[in-house]
């Protein structure tokens, strides 16, 4: 018992920055996407990713590409990469691991939400709101098609194109 306590408080597991990486928006169609009457359906690709920066730092990004398009014409397009610095000391590998793919990600959403909120508006577009997403959920699928040999294992894994 007297052991659990001593290794309790060595855990630590701090947000210590938060920031956007990256951010692009476009609107191929605009200004006469406006004056018509648009069904948009949008796609929402996520994942995630974590770098160790030294002395139990680790930079997180998020990155959330959004497309929304009336049948073949985009209406707008956004890629956001949200990121933040956190203190992760005390864990085992498997534990770090574990918060990097889940806890940090979802710690990041809210913000990247409203980011994304503020920019759709922005560019003249009624206001995009993100459901929430269970992080642990999409952590736990990528393990099991980890284990099962499926591609990277990284939790929130969808392919990115590059700039």
């Amino acid at each position: 018992m007297a052991e659990e306590t001593q290794t309790t408080p060595s855990k630590q597991l701090l947000l210590q920055k938060i920031y956007i990486k990256d951010l692009s928006f476009e609107s191929p169609r605009a200004p006469d996407v406006f004056s018509k009457d648009a069904t948009p359906q949008t796609q929402l690709n996520i994942r995630s990713n974590a770098r160790d920066l030294g002395q139990d730092t680790q930079e997180v990004t998020l990155t959330l590409t959004i497309e929304a398009k009336d049948q073949e014409n985009t209406l707008f397009l956004i890629e956001l990469v949200q990121a933040g610095i956190f203190l992760v000391k005390g864990y085992t590998d498997e534990e770090r691991h574990m918060l990097t793919g889940s806890y940090c990600p979802g710690s990041l959403y809210p913000f990247a939400r409203e980011a994304i909120a503020d920019i759709v508006t922005r560019g003249g577009f009624p206001q995009l709101l993100l459901q929430p997403i269970n992080f642990d959920a999409l952590y736990g699928q990528a393990m099991r098609d980890r284990a099962q040999g499926g591609n990277g294992g990284e939790p929130t894994a969808q392919p990115e194109e590059a700039h």
